[in-house]
């Protein structure tokens, strides 16, 4: 008795092509990665790209190259009290080191992203990201000897990859690890800091240093090439998966991997966490609005901090502010609060 034979299941044959195709592609997909080491390897002679902690197709090339963006090393400073070339809600990065205060402009930053300096004896590196809107601050420190740092031109889910001058290694910004070269798996020391208003770290410190302009006749201080972006929809970033009632390009902070949407903190008001206290206060600027930064929409300021009984006063806390999409891409497992 002839049986009955059973029909090929649909699935089946979306897997076997599937697998076929994807044979296919790997010659190519090699073929590719190997072409963008070549070109990497112009570049940066002394970098090992066997050693590596991501994977190398997550790298994106965008146009610049090398320190095209280039990097700032021990800028000048000017007494925030009487400076006057800047709007008093535009926003900088502001960090304290051993009672030294210093505030760096992204009217600047969104043009140089990184600075190489020292404040009371400590060599930082303050770094900002246009594409992630986030701003980090570490200690130089690596292997006991101060590094420099500049621009690969390339960058890893849109923040910035950057690299040490001496061993030519990849870092991510975002995280302070290397990705790549002899230094994988370092990290760097993370510094609190705040992206406040000049007028709020006027406030707070009125002795405190705030950076020139790196050279007027060189670059459109003052100005953003990222009009508009806060403000759109996110397209392209559906692989950073969010609620529904959360935009790629919403601003949010965070404390290692929670984060709170600025919106959720401004309409519900502050957050009291494990003893730390994060808030919203209206008064900045945004980059990523109108052209001339000092016009762009208001979005708010954030204070995390932490009351300290032996000083009797409230000291930052270390945390992080950016677009939602960044914070989901570096804590896929994170939580991000918008109610």
């Amino acid at each position: 008795m002839l049986r009955a034979r059973k029909a090929p299941n649909f699935l089946f044959f979306v897997e076997l092509i599937v697998a076929i195709l994807g044979l296919c592609l790997l010659p190519s997909l090699a073929e590719a990665i190997n072409d963008n080491i070549q070109h990497w390897a112009k570049e940066f002679p002394y970098a090992d790209f066997t050693l590596r902690a991501v994977n190398i197709s997550e790298i994106r090339y965008h146009g610049a190259t090398r320190d095209t963006v280039r990097p700032l090393v021990k800028p000048s400073f000017g007494d925030v009290k009487t400076i006057r070339n800047i709007g008093e809600i535009e926003p900088v990065i502001s960090v304290e080191v051993n009672h030294k205060a210093r505030a760096y402009p992204l009217r600047y930053l969104v043009w140089h992203e990184l600075v190489n300096d020292e404040l009371a004896g400590v060599p930082i590196l303050i770094s900002y990201s246009p594409l992630t809107n986030s701003a980090r601050v570490y200690e130089r420190w690596v292997s006991k000897k101060v590094a420099l740092f500049g621009n690969t031109g390339r960058t890893r889910h849109f923040d910035t990859i950057i690299y040490d001058a001496e061993t030519q290694s990849w870092w991510q910004r975002y995280t302070g690890r290397a990705i790549l070269g002899l230094r994988t798996g370092s990290r760097l020391r993370p510094i609190a800091s705040r992206l406040e208003s000049v007028s709020r770290f006027k406030n707070r410190y009125s002795d405190g240093q705030i950076m020139l302009p790196p050279n007027l006749d060189v670059l459109p201080y003052g100005t953003t090439p990222y009009i508009r972006m806060g403000s759109s929809v996110g397209n392209g970033l559906e692989a950073y998966i969010l609620a529904d009632d959360i935009n790629p390009y919403d601003r949010i902070v965070a404390i290692g991997d929670e984060a709170w949407t600025f919106k959720r903190l401004r309409e519900k008001g502050a957050v009291m966490r494990d003893g730390i206290f994060i808030g919203w206060i209206p008064g900045q600027n945004s980059i990523h609005d109108t052209k001339w930064i000092h016009f762009g929409r208001d979005v708010g300021n954030i204070v995390v901090g932490r009351f300290d009984t032996k000083s009797d006063e409230w000291v930052d806390v270390l945390h992080s502010v950016g677009f939602a999409f960044a914070f989901r891409a570096f804590n896929p497992s994170g939580v991000l609060y918008s109610w």
